[in-house]
């Protein structure tokens, strides 16, 4: 199975910022709900897909120059 990338690069960088301040949100409060969310959001950021964006029939790719 193919992965089709949808998230775009500002998409991307935004993800990995967020999902690293979760975890470490996560960590410290020790809260594992952060700690998931933040490990989903760093996922789709890392791989560049996002499975909300493929039901939704968004792509944030479109947005980035070439």
């Amino acid at each position: 199975m193919t992965l089709i990338k949808n998230v775009g690069k500002t998409d991307r960088n935004i993800r990995l910022a967020a999902g690293g301040v979760l975890v470490f949100l996560g960590i410290i409060t020790n809260s594992v709900l952060f700690s998931i969310i933040g490990l989903v959001v760093l996922a789709t950021g890392a791989i560049g897909t996002c499975p909300a964006y493929m039901a939704l029939k968004m792509d944030t790719t479109k947005n980035d120059k070439a």
